[in-house]
């Protein structure tokens, strides 16, 4: 039995309807280099037809809700993330009996996809995560992670001491940390 437990059933759509033409020329194209990927890169998970119908499932109900730009990066991403959730789960489980596993590139042409994807969202949570903390940390931490200006520049910016620029900066990042784990990222995850 698998330890996927899917949050609602998708609905397939009608055969004639533009929901099912975009499935059938945007999707299932893909199911192929899908399955292969998820067997090579995850051979200790039994299981992939339950991956590969959660992902479908993910992708209809997210369409439902607009529009989705790349469905090949979202299907792929979608069935990485779930296939990572069940190596955690089976950590839990058996813990001597799951090795680490590399999850880097795709088996087909367009191997970096679900890896920039991915990279996005990381992005996306640290974005998150600087606009959490104070207005000085935010300031802070956004010269100086997403500008990159050094802490002398951000001093002379902000008309501060870089002693200032320096604690505010540690405080920011413990606290961008605290985000991250909060919202259960953990590093190597990705």
């Amino acid at each position: 039995m698998s330890s996927l437990q899917p949050e609602a059933a998708a609905p397939m759509p009608p055969p004639d309807s533009e929901l099912a033409r975009w499935f059938a020329e945007e999707v299932q194209p893909h199911e192929p280099a899908l399955r292969g990927w998820l067997r090579g890169r995850f051979p200790t998970l039994a299981d992939t037809d339950d991956l590969v119908q959660e992902s479908y499932a993910r992708l209809l109900r997210a369409r439902g809700t607009g529009s989705i730009a790349c469905a090949k990066a979202f299907l792929f991403v979608t069935a990485r993330n779930l296939a990572l959730n069940q190596l955690r789960h089976l950590r839990h489980e058996r813990p001597e009996g799951i090795t680490e596993i590399d999850t880097s590139g795709v088996l087909d042409e367009s191997a970096a996809i679900p890896e920039s994807v991915a990279r996005a969202e990381d992005l996306q949570l640290l974005i998150h995560a600087i606009q959490s903390l104070p207005d000085r940390c935010r300031q802070i931490m956004t010269l100086r992670k997403i500008y990159g200006l050094s802490q002398k520049e951000v001093a002379a910016r902000l008309a501060i001491s870089e002693h200032t620029v320096e604690a505010q900066g540690a405080i920011g990042l413990r606290k961008c940390i605290e985000y991250f784990r909060r919202h259960g990222y953990r590093a190597g995850a990705r």
